[in-house]
């Protein structure tokens, strides 16, 4: 199984870098992991819809061109479902008895995901209600990677 963590936009404090490394580290005792980050675009002050649209189309096109026909795709977006840690666990296990041998993770730019990566995707997670940067969400997210391969093997992880 591999896990690759697809990513709009470079993380630029190193708190953020060296915790997504220690989780990255930690996920190799149970499967390959790649982070992919992609350029985001520049979002001006005040964007029209128009200009939003093209910035969601143009990163989606990057996140698409990314992605390979025969991966699991998992959209974090506000609007997925919610999952807990066991839950999470499970479902990882299901897409690799389905015979996936990579699970995409996506985190879209700071206007979200375009509808053509929505319709590409095949599950929409959702982590809260709550809006977080981007580059801690990237730490969150594999820390929950972590943690479901840890719940999968049996064994221990604090609560």
């Amino acid at each position: 199984m591999k896990i690759r963590i697809i990513c709009v936009g470079k993380i630029k404090e190193a708190f953020y870098r060296d915790a997504i490394a220690e989780y990255t580290k930690r996920i190799s005792k149970f499967s390959k992991t790649e982070i992919v980050e992609l350029p985001d675009e520049k979002t001006p002050d005040n964007a029209s819809e128009a200009e939003n649209r093209k910035i969601l189309e143009t990163e989606g096109e990057r996140i698409l061109n990314s992605i390979k026909p025969n991966e699991y795709v998992i959209l974090l977006a506000v609007e997925g479902e919610r999952l807990d840690s066991p839950s999470f666990s499970q479902k990882i296990d299901r897409i690799c008895l389905l015979g996936y041998n990579c699970i995409d993770f996506v985190i879209g730019g700071s206007l979200g995901l375009s509808d053509n990566v929505k319709k590409r995707g095949d599950f929409l997670l959702s982590f809260s209600d709550f809006t977080f940067p981007h580059q801690l969400m990237r730490v969150i997210l594999a820390e929950q990677i972590y943690r479901a391969f840890k719940i999968l093997a049996n064994e221990p992880y604090h609560k």
